[in-house]
């Protein structure tokens, strides 16, 4: 059954569940059965997110594609306040 609701489910809700998932596991008041159950579909959500990911990196990729046919890649500008140090 979740494997059926994940299939319609966007990337922005499967993310917004995950946290909900995450904040529940990290307060550590679940019993363990009901720890494990959390723990499992957040390992579910984070493939799914991590496979909705790598389709549109390969859409992008197929967007940066030349005219002659040869592929280039472009890293992404760094947003303003963010720093590599």
């Amino acid at each position: 059954m979740a494997k059926a609701k994940q299939a319609g489910q966007s990337f922005e809700a499967a993310l917004k569940r995950l946290e909900e998932v995450l904040d529940s596991l990290e307060h550590g008041e679940l019993p363990l059965e009901e720890a494990m159950k959390a723990f499992e579909e957040g390992v579910r959500l984070v493939r799914f997110c991590h496979q909705k990911l790598d389709e549109v990196e390969r859409r992008v990729d197929l967007l940066l594609k030349e005219e002659g046919g040869r592929f280039f890649t472009r890293p992404f500008p760094e947003e303003e306040g963010e720093s590599g140090s």
